[in-house]
C-alpha cells in the first residue's frame, strides 16, 4: 500500500457515518467482474469508504456474489484469493492492503468481526462451460454497460447456454420460443421469401431479418443462425435505435458468442436425429502461454440432414477460431473469425387454394423441383479495450461480415386438371369455370445475392459521483457500411420444356406429383437478367446516463443522432446501368426509463423509447420531380414488474407495452409511373401493437429448472391510404395486422435428481402454444389455425475422473401436430406457408473435459 493515499482513490463516500459492525445482512447481486468494479459496487451499496492503491487491484477478477450477507462476509468473498486484506478505521472506512505472506498471520484487531455467511455465493461465472443456471443476472444489450437486469428499466430476456443444451437447439429460431412475444417463420410467401434461409424473426408484432452478434448488425438468414459458437441469446424488447441504429421497433436479438477462457476446456458432441440428421460439434479453449497472456478458442461443427419436406436438405460446415491477447492487466485485444459453407435444398412450400379453401396435402409434399442453393459467410472482427482506472474505460470494435448466396428456386406449379379425379376436387372448390388464369403457373428463378457489412464502433464508459448521485456514463459512435448486390433471372418456357423433356409442358398431378430427378435445370433466358446494387452508409452518435438516486431509485436517459446515405443502381441484361438519386435521411431518437427497487427482489420500471427506420422509395412533388419519402418512426410506452427469488436463481418479468410504428410506405395510385418510371409512394401507414408479456425462468427447487412465457399481442392497422384500399384491395383501418398470432405461450421444465442413487438422471418436457393468425398479402385474408406442440427430454450424465459424459434424447412435437407457423398468398390460388416440423427425435452423446 502506498504511504499516502490520494483523495481520488476512495471509491464511494458515505452519506453519513456508518458503523460497519452494526450493519445487518444485506442482499447482494454482484457479477464476476474486475476487482475494482466489484469494490465500487460494494461501497455504493454499503456506504462504506474504501481506500486503496489502484495498482493493488489491477488485473484481478472477483467471483460473482449473490445472496444475503453482512458487509464483512461480502467483502471477504469479494477479496477471496486476491492476496488482499482489509482493516477498519474510524468506524466506516476500510483500508485495503496486501495480505501478509504467512497464511497463519492474523489480521489487525480492527478487522471487521467474523460472521457466519447467510446465503449462497455463485461460483459459476456466466462464461463457465459448466454453468447450469437457467437465469443469468446481467446483460449488455439494454445498456452496453453490463448492468444487472434487475436494475435495468427495460425488458431484457436472456436465454442461457443450459437452456440451449437441454432443448438441443441448433438454430436461432428454436431458441427464441423461450421469450414472450417472439415468433419465427411467420412471414414467408412468394419465390423470394419462402426459402428457409430467409425466415424472419417477429418481435412484438414486427418482422425483421436483422439480428446482432455481440452488438454487430447482421441481416441474413437470422432465424437459421448457426448455434455451435453461441454462449447465450439476449432479447431487448422495444425500439433499440438509441444504441444500435436501424432496427425494427419490436426489439432486437443479440447473440453472445463463446469467448477464450484461461481455464483449459475441451468438449465433443455428436447429435443424430430424424430425417438423417447428423451434427458434430467440437469446442476447445485455454491459454497458449504460461502467464495467460494469450488465450484461444476454436469451435467447429458439421451438420448433414434431409428434411420432412421432399427435395430439401442441409449440409453445413462451420469453423470459428478466436484469439485473446491480455496485453496488460488493463488492456486486452481479441481477434475473431467465423466461416460457414452451407449447401441446402431451397424450399418453396406451396399449398393449392381455391376461393380461400386449402387442398389437404401432407406436409412433405413439394410441388417445386430440386433447387440446390449455396451460402458462404465469413465474419472477421477485432476489438480492444483499455481500463484507464476504476472509473473510465474504452472499447473499440472493427468487424466485417461477407455473405454470398446462390439460390435457384422453382415455384408456381401447374396442376394436371385433365385428370378427372383431380379436376373433380378442384371443381368442388370453384364457383365458376376453371380458366388458365385461375391456376398457378411454373417458373424457375436463379437468385444471386451478395450482402457485405462493415462496421466500426467506439464506446467510452465512465463512473463518477455528483451531489451524492452515482452516474454511469456512456459516449459512443458507430459506422456501418452495407453493400448489397442482388441479381435474378426468370424464365417460364425453358423450365417447362426441361421439365417435360420436350417442347410440350408436362403438368403436375396435385395428389401424386412426379419429379424428373435431381438434375440441374438449364440456364434460364438471359434476357430476363436483372441486377440491383445498393450501398448504404449509416453514421450514429449516442449518449446515455444511468443515475442512481436515493431510496433505491434509478433513472436512465439517452439520445442518438442517426444519419443515413444510400445509393442504388440497376442493371439489365444488356449491361445498361440506371442510377437512382441518392437518398439521405436523419433522425434524433431519445430514450428514458425509471426504476424503483424497494427490495432487492423487487423492481418496478417504466420507459419511453423512440425508433427510426429508413424508407427507400420516392414521393411525388410535381411533374418530373420527386423526393425521398419520409422515414419510418416508432414510439413505445412500457411499464413492468421484475422479481427475483431464491438468491436470484428465479426471475420473473411482467410487462405491458404500447407500441406504434408510423410513416409506413404505401403505393400512390395517383402516380404509378411518375417516380423514375415506377410507382411513387406516400408515407401514411400506421400499425399499433400493444399487450402484456410474462417471462419466468430459473431454478424453483434444487435440480428443478423451468422457463415459461406468455404474450397477448393486440395488433391493429390504425392508418392507411384510403385510395389504396379501393385500388389494391388492401386492409382498411381497424383491421388486424397479418402474421401476428394474438396469443403465444410456452413452458419448459426439467428436473435433475439430487440423491446419490439417481444422481445424473434428468427428465423434462414442455408445451408450445400459438393462436391463429391472418395471412399476407391479399384481401380478403385467410386465417391459419393455431396449434399446440408437446416436447420431452431424458438425459443422463456421469463423471469419469475429470471427464463428464452425457447422453440425451429429445422428442419435439410428440403428438405429431400438423400446423403452419405462418403463410402468405402470392395469388388467390396458391398459398406459401411455413410448415411446422412434424414429430422429431434428437439424440446426443457429449464429452466434456
Amino acid at each position: 500500500m502506498c504511504a499516502a493515499l490520494p483523495a481520488s482513490l476512495p471509491v464511494a463516500a458515505a452519506a453519513e457515518p456508518v458503523q460497519s459492525s452494526s450493519q445487518g445482512p444485506q442482499d447482494f447481486d454482484l457479477p464476476s467482474q474486475t476487482l475494482g468494479e466489484a469494490l465500487k459496487a460494494f461501497s455504493r451499496q454499503t456506504r462504506l469508504q474504501l481506500f486503496y492503491d489502484a495498482e493493488l487491484v489491477a488485473g484481478k477478477i472477483s467471483l460473482a456474489l449473490q445472496g444475503r450477507f453482512t458487509p464483512s462476509a461480502a467483502l471477504q468473498k469479494i477479496l477471496e484469493n486476491s492476496g488482499i486484506r482489509y482493516r477498519l478505521e474510524n468506524g466506516n472506512t476500510l483500508v485495503l492492503e496486501k495480505a501478509p505472506t504467512k497464511p497463519d498471520q492474523p489480521q489487525s484487531a480492527n478487522t471487521l468481526p467474523s460472521v457466519n455467511v447467510v446465503g449462497q455465493t455463485v461460483q459459476f461465472d456466466a462464461t463457465d462451460p459448466y454453468n447450469e443456471d437457467y437465469v443469468l443476472p446481467n446483460a449488455t444489450s439494454g445498456t452496453k454497460t453490463d448492468t444487472p437486469i434487475m436494475e435495468t428499466p427495460l425488458n431484457v430476456q436472456v436465454i442461457s447456454k443450459q437452456v440451449l443444451k437441454d432443448q438441443q437447439v441448433i438454430n436461432l429460431g428454436q431458441a427464441l420460443k423461450n421469450v414472450s412475444g417472439v415468433t419465427t417463420g411467420s412471414f414467408a410467401y412468394g419465390t423470394g421469401n419462402a426459402n428457409v434461409a430467409n425466415q424472419q424473426i417477429t418481435l412484438r408484432g414486427f418482422a425483421s431479418e436483422t439480428f446482432f452478434r455481440n452488438g454487430f448488425r447482421l441481416q441474413q438468414g437470422s432465424a437459421q443462425r448457426e448455434m455451435a459458437n453461441v454462449e447465450s441469446v439476449e432479447v431487448l424488447k422495444g425500439p433499440a435505435a438509441i444504441l444500435y441504429g436501424l432496427a425494427e421497433p419490436g426489439g432486437m436479438v443479440n447473440v453472445v458468442t463463446k469467448q477464450p477462457l484461461a481455464t483449459p476446456y475441451y468438449s465433443a458432441s455428436q447429435q443424430f436425429g430424424s430425417y438423417d440428421l447428423y451434427r458434430t460439434v467440437l469446442d476447445a479453449t485455454g491459454p497458449l502461454t504460461q502467464d495467460d497472456t494469450l488465450l484461444y478458442r476454436t469451435v467447429f461443427s458439421y451438420e448433414n440432414s434431409n428434411s420432412f419436406r421432399d427435395l430439401v436438405f442441409n449440409d453445413s460446415v462451420f469453423f470459428a477460431p478466436s484469439l485473446k491477447w491480455n496485453i496488460s492487466p488493463k488492456t486486452q485485444a481479441m481477434l475473431e473469425l467465423e466461416y460457414q459453407h452451407k449447401k441446402f435444398g431451397a424450399d418453396v412450400a406451396a399449398v393449392p387454394a381455391i376461393n380461400g379453401q386449402l387442398l389437404n396435402i401432407p406436409n412433405s409434399r413439394n410441388y417445386g423441383e430440386y433447387s440446390p442453393g449455396q451460402t458462404d459467410t465469413i465474419f472477421v472482427g477485432m476489438n480492444w479495450s483499455h481500463q484507464f482506472n476504476d472509473d473510465w474505460s474504452i472499447k473499440h470494435r472493427v468487424s466485417a461480415n461477407l455473405n454470398d448466396s446462390f439460390i435457384p428456386v422453382s415455384s408456381y406449379p401447374v396442376f394436371n386438371l385433365a385428370d378427372p379425379a383431380t379436376l373433380a376436387v378442384f371443381q368442388s372448390f370453384v364457383l365458376g369455370p376453371i380458366t388458365p388464369n385461375s391456376i398457378p403457373r411454373l417458373s424457375y428463378i436463379n437468385q444471386k445475392n451478395d450482402k457485405d457489412t462493415y462496421s466500426t464502433n467506439l464506446d467510452l464508459v465512465g463512473h463518477f459521483d455528483t451531489l451524492g448521485l452515482n452516474h454511469t456514463l456512456l459516449f459512443g459512435g458507430d459506422y456501418y457500411r452495407l453493400d448489397s448486390s442482388g441479381s435474378s433471372q426468370t424464365d417460364f418456357g425453358s423450365f417447362l420444356n426441361w421439365y417435360a423433356g420436350g417442347s410440350e409442358p408436362s403438368n403436375i398431378d396435385a395428389f401424386n406429383p412426379s419429379h424428373p430427378g435431381r438434375n440441374y435445370p438449364p440456364t434460364v433466358d438471359p434476357t430476363s437478367y436483372n441486377k440491383t446494387v445498393t450501398n448504404t452508409d449509416q453514421y450514429g452518435l449516442y449518449f446515455q446516463d444511468q443515475i442512481k438516486l436515493p431510496y433505491n431509485f434509478q433513472v436512465m436517459g439517452g439520445i442518438r443522432y442517426q444519419y443515413i446515405h444510400q445509393k442504388q443502381s440497376s442493371q439489365n441484361y444488356t449491361g445498361t446501368v440506371t442510377l437512382q438519386d441518392p437518398t439521405t435521411q436523419d433522425a434524433v431518437t431519445p430514450r428514458v426509463g425509471i426504476l424503483w427497487q424497494p427490495q432487492s427482489w423487487l423492481s418496478l420500471y417504466a420507459n419511453y423509447v423512440e425508433g427510426f427506420g429508413a424508407n427507400t422509395g420516392k414521393t411525388y412533388v410535381s411533374p418530373g420531380v420527386s423526393k425521398t419519402i419520409d422515414p419510418t418512426s416508432a414510439s413505445q410506452f412500457e411499464g413492468g414488474i421484475k422479481t427475483s427469488f431464491f438468491d436470484g436463481r428465479l426471475r420473473a418479468t411482467l410487462a405491458y407495452y404500447d407500441l406504434t410504428k408510423t410513416n409506413l410506405a404505401s403505393t400512390d395510385p395517383r402516380h404509378l409511373n411518375d417516380c423514375g418510371g415506377g410507382p411513387c409512394q406516400i408515407a401514411v401507414g400506421e400499425v399499433h401493437n400493444r399487450g402484456p408479456e410474462l417471462d419466468i425462468q430459473g431454478e424453483i427447487l434444487p435440480g428443478w429448472n423451468a422457463i415459461a412465457t406468455y404474450s397477448y399481442t393486440d395488433t391493429t392497422i390504425s392508418k392507411t391510404n384510403p385510395e389504396n384500399e379501393a385500388f389494391l384491395g388492401l386492409y382498411p383501418v381497424g383491421t388486424r395486422n397479418w402474421g401476428v398470432p394474438r396469443n403465444t405461450a410456452s413452458v419448459f421444465s426439467t428436473y435433475e435428481f439430487q440423491s446419490d442413487t439417481l444422481k445424473g438422471f434428468k427428465f423434462g418436457g414442455g408445451v408450445n402454444l400459438q393462436s391463429s393468425q391472418l395471412t399476407c398479402c391479399l384481401a380478403p385474408q385467410f386465417t391459419i389455425p393455431g396449434y399446440a406442440t408437446v416436447d420431452l427430454l431424458a438425459a443422463y450424465s456421469i463423471k469419469v475422473g475429470k471427464t463428464k459424459v452425457s447422453a440425451q434424447l429429445n422428442v419435439n412435437n410428440l403428438l405429431d401436430k400438423y400446423y403452419f407457423t405462418g403463410a402468405g398468398f402470392d395469388s388467390p390460388s396458391l398459398m406459401f406457408p411455413t410448415f411446422g416440423q412434424p414429430r422429431f427425435f434428437m439424440g446426443s452423446i457429449s464429452v466434456q473435459y
